[in-house]
């Protein structure tokens, strides 16, 4: 059945995560519409209300009201959330808070002396579990640093910002590769005092409140390409994705469609608070193979599940290298891509930083094993929509991480 639909989105992921995270630093009310409705972002509300921000939903909006920190009575439990952990280590420590950070299973497992590391070269006062969970924050102070980014990451990056604005002197930080950059611009567009200039960022303290500040959230790329995806391999197909963000950090797997041959097209752009969002159109068509690596892995690296799938259904060989990141996810997903593309009879070979796939390939249906990792869940049950036989997923519930609605929005579009 061909997927067809004019579909909007809850907030981008990233963006709802530093929303939340600037508002706590200003001065007043910020509002905030369209924020984003995974668990991830509820556990970054959590943690900040465990540290005295006060926070309110209401209908339409959320409100943070900008306050002081405090130190928290119980640990912070940042779940599932990558992103909570490792920029709220970089905010706490920023402003001096007492805290100890812990996560499920899963987050418990995942690498944090990337953060850890440099913020100690601050100055900060952490103890780790071996380079992993529970992270002990206390107070010290910090000072600016030096610091080169020995790989892409915007999560590490923004630790490091946050913490800069409470240090005593500035801090800059050399990226040879571009990672996502939400918090660079929307600091800027508050007025804080951070500056990128070929490739170096550079941060000055910040002694003052920020101020308030009203946003609407884009919707999410990442969650959005499941749909592209969608269209891009049902016969028949367009999907019509709205408002959804078009940060060059962030649209790395819509370039990549359009590079396998993918028909797309953009329209009514906009810009508010430094963030550019608008329509995305996306209609079936034939693809064919292409090699993936370098400077191109930031800018998609959620997406690689489903350009995996893509892949299936392309004409040749595709390529994905220097992506070992993508075993510190959620999941190993290089891992968890090629066991289940194996499953449905995909061509597939495993390499330690990525894989290669040769299409095309009808997919077999088969029970998914999604390792707990809410994109893998998805993306397979896109990839089920053009498999010869049926698709089963071991846990569903795990989309509720990023997308609680996901499956709803799929009823809609499934003609």
């Amino acid at each position: 059945m061909p997927i067809r639909g004019n579909l909007t989105f809850p907030g981008d992921k990233s963006i709802s995560h530093r929303a939340l995270m600037i508002g706590a630093l200003t001065d007043g009310p910020c509002k905030i519409t369209n924020l984003s409705t995974g668990l991830d972002v509820q556990s970054t509300r959590q943690c900040l209300e465990d540290c005295g921000i006060t926070i309110e939903t209401f209908p339409e909006y959320t409100v943070v009201h900008g306050g002081e920190f405090k130190n928290p009575t119980y640990d912070l439990d940042c779940n599932n959330s990558g992103t909570t952990v490792r920029l709220l280590s970089g905010l706490l420590t920023g402003r001096g808070i007492r805290a100890n950070l812990v996560g499920d299973i899963s987050l418990s497992n995942r690498p944090m002396n990337r953060i850890v590391n440099p913020l100690r070269s601050m100055g900060a006062d952490i103890k780790a579990n071996i380079g992993k969970l529970p992270l002990e924050l206390y107070p010290n102070q910090l000072q600016g640093i030096q610091y080169s980014m020995p790989i892409p990451s915007a999560q590490v990056k923004s630790a490091i910002i946050f913490a800069a604005l409470g240090a005593s002197s500035p801090t800059i930080i050399h990226e040879p590769v571009p990672s996502r950059d939400h918090t660079e611009r929307m600091l800027q567009s508050l007025g804080a005092s951070i500056h990128n200039e070929n490739g170096s960022i550079s941060i000055n303290p910040s002694k003052n409140k920020l101020p308030s500040f009203d946003l609407n959230v884009p919707g999410d790329p990442s969650t959005a390409a499941f749909f592209a995806t969608a269209a891009a391999i049902v016969p028949d197909s367009e999907i019509i994705l709205k408002d959804i963000s078009r940060n060059l950090t962030r649209i790395g797997f819509y370039k990549v469609l359009e590079m396998m041959g993918g028909k797309i097209e953009y329209m009514d752009e906009k810009i508010e608070n430094g963030e550019s969002s608008g329509t995305v159109i996306i209609r079936k068509t034939e693809l064919h193979g292409v090699t993936i690596d370098g400077e191109m892995i930031p800018s998609l690296i959620d997406e690689i599940p489903l350009i995996a799938i893509l892949a299936t259904q392309a004409e040749g060989t595709t390529i994905i290298k220097d992506a070992g990141d993508l075993r510190f996810k959620e999941s190993d997903r290089i891992h968890a891509i090629v066991t289940n593309l194996n499953r449905m009879g995909a061509i597939i070979t495993e390499h330690e930083n990525g894989f290669a796939i040769t299409g095309r390939t009808k997919l077999k249906g088969c029970n998914i094993q999604t390792f707990g990792d809410h994109r893998i869940a998805m993306a397979f049950t896109i990839a089920g929509l053009i498999s010869d036989g049926e698709v089963t997923v071991d846990d569903s519930n795990c989309v509720n991480i990023s997308f609680p609605e996901f499956h709803t929005k799929l009823r809609e579009v499934v003609q």
